[in-house]
């Protein structure tokens, strides 16, 4: 169970999520007021944000990690310029994928790792079976998938146990058919863009609140690198009811049934 309020760290790499943030030591200082302040426990990532620094910023951090935070990532996608984003699905990349961040993250295991687009020059058997196995050899928590159309997360779900599903969700982009799909499958939901990349930044609060509403088995993931803007969106989340702001985390009825 974690906080229904996560952080998205695509925004503390530098622009473009490629290279180094501009002011590195600010980047840390924010994952760290995030979960020793604000007490939140779901940080979002990528090896592709950077790419791989922001995993490598989040061990500088938050290494050793508190019990009870959750570091969901994501493989899957190449960056071979600032501007190209990539899915790569062949086996032996997802493979050295997970275990890039496996030693970025100085962890034993991904306790989420999520498949960040399908690769459809690839099965999506051969995919979800690479993590499904990464998953048995003790690699793996659970397996997650990113922006994947429903008709492919019911065509992965034939191969592996799909623990999180993670799409984009917001005022403006406020219909996705798997938010209905995952409340009846009893899978958590994560929201990613729920402020429409700062379009709805205006209304924290009625934005956030639009999105947590539309169910207990949805969290949100909102992506900042400014500590006032953290405060902002901690607050508006308590105003809803759904994260305090006390470091010793959220209260068990107001996290996200995530593993």
């Amino acid at each position: 169970m974690v906080s229904r309020l996560g952080l998205g760290t695509m925004h503390l790499a530098g622009r473009g999520a490629w290279r180094a943030p501009a002011d590195r030591e600010a980047a840390l200082e924010l994952l760290r007021a995030a979960v020793r302040v604000h007490g939140i426990t779901h940080i979002d990532t990528s090896d592709a944000y950077g790419p791989h620094l922001v995993e490598e910023l989040i061990r500088e951090a938050l290494h050793p990690y508190p019990e009870d935070l959750l570091i969901a990532t994501k493989v899957g996608m190449a960056r071979p310029s600032r501007d190209h984003w990539a899915p790569v699905g062949r086996p032996e990349y997802l493979r050295a994928a997970v275990e890039g961040s496996l030693r970025r993250l100085d962890v034993e295991r991904l306790d989420l790792c999520y498949l960040h687009r399908i690769d459809t020059t690839v099965e999506v058997q051969e995919q979800i079976g690479t993590l499904d196995a990464l998953r048995e050899e003790g690699k793996i928590g659970a397996i997650g998938l990113a922006d994947a159309p429903p008709e492919d997360v019911r065509w992965a779900s034939h191969y592996a146990h799909i623990g999180v599903v993670q799409s984009q969700l917001n005022l403006k982009d406020s219909y996705d058919p798997l938010l209905d799909m995952c409340r009846d499958s009893g899978i958590p939901y994560v929201a990613g863009r729920p402020l429409c990349s700062g379009e709805l930044a205006g209304d924290l609060r009625g934005a956030l609140s639009w999105v947590l509403n539309q169910g207990d088995h949805v969290a949100v993931i909102p992506g900042t690198s400014s500590p006032a803007h953290l405060e902002e969106l901690v607050q508006a989340v308590d105003d809803f009811g759904g994260q305090c702001s006390e470091s010793t985390g959220a209260p068990e009825g107001r996290r996200s049934s995530i593993p």
